[in-house]
């Protein structure tokens, strides 16, 4: 077919902007995987799981969770990137010790959650993510908002004050656009009407970000919650100084973490940076403000 040199690659391209797997850039229907996923593990590790979405419409959604026998102390609840693909988390979950315990849901329009279509609405996104929240309220939380996934996060943190005790912004993108992303976006566009659902869903909230971004701001300024800012410093997709004003904009709690080598798909390539800038929140809440 004339043309199709062309639209494979952008094809491969778009699944990349902005989603939470730098290592696989293809959709769930393409094999073989490029790094372990949850059909790699056994479900004393992780296991799938069903939640109904919080929020006014009680959409289903589809998450991998670490199962234990009773509530850790601390409860990781990560915002992923868009595409909003948890299976790319595995490895991280994986890694998670039996004193934590971690959820990581295919966020509403992607993969096996409801609906089909893209919601646009960042608040209406963290709305329905409260359901990883979990409901014991012995058990804190500490919120991993990835990439397009970190204004939600912060959105749902300035929602819950009650449980959410800490924040991880990693490769947060709150509209800075490095060159990846610049050039991705634009191929993306270009063949939209060819793309599956996930990557329209992906483009359409992308598009509609911008206008959203000061009520994210907003929610970022008014936490009094440790806020951790982790970014690698070979990142092309956002660019590194956008990360460090981001840290500066959560005032006197925030923090910036800088990961040598890493690239915007951390989940992929530093699993251990990951897990100590976690560490580094909960330690920096633990302690008090």
């Amino acid at each position: 077919m004339r043309g199709a040199p062309f639209v494979l690659p952008v094809l491969l391209a778009a699944a990349l902007v902005l989603s939470g797997c730098g290592a696989g850039a293809q959709s769930r229907d393409q094999a073989p995987d490029r790094f372990p996923t949850s059909k790699d593990f056994s479900t004393d590790v992780m296991t799938r799981v069903a939640l109904t979405a919080a929020g006014e419409t009680p959409w289903r959604l589809s998450a991998l969770e670490t199962p234990r026998a009773a509530p850790a102390p601390w409860r990781i609840v990560v915002v992923t990137g868009t595409p909003s693909w948890s299976e790319y988390w595995a490895p991280t979950l994986a890694k998670i010790g039996p004193g934590r315990e971690m959820i990581v849901a295919d966020r509403p329009g992607f993969r096996d959650s409801d609906p089909a279509t893209a919601v646009t609405d960042i608040e209406a996104q963290a709305a329905a993510l409260e359901a990883m929240l979990g409901d014991n309220p012995d058990q804190k939380v500490i919120l991993v908002g990835q990439s397009y996934g970190g204004p939600i996060a912060t959105v749902l943190a300035a929602r819950r004050p009650d449980k959410v005790k800490a924040l991880v912004l990693m490769s947060a993108f709150f509209g800075e656009r490095g060159p990846t992303i610049r050039r991705l976006s634009a191929l993306g566009s270009l063949v939209r009407p060819a793309l599956p659902r996930d990557m329209k869903n992906a483009l359409a909230e992308i598009d509609n970000q911008k206008p959203q971004l000061p009520k994210a701001q907003h929610a970022l300024a008014s936490l009094s919650i440790p806020v951790i800012v982790l970014h690698g410093d070979d990142d092309s997709f956002i660019p590194l100084d956008a990360a460090k004003r981001l840290a500066a904009a959560a005032g006197p709690r925030g923090e910036f973490i800088e990961t040598p080598g890493g690239d915007h798909f951390l989940n992929a390539c530093c699993v251990d940076a990951v897990l100590a800038a976690v560490e580094r929140g909960v330690t920096a809440a633990e302690s008090g403000p």
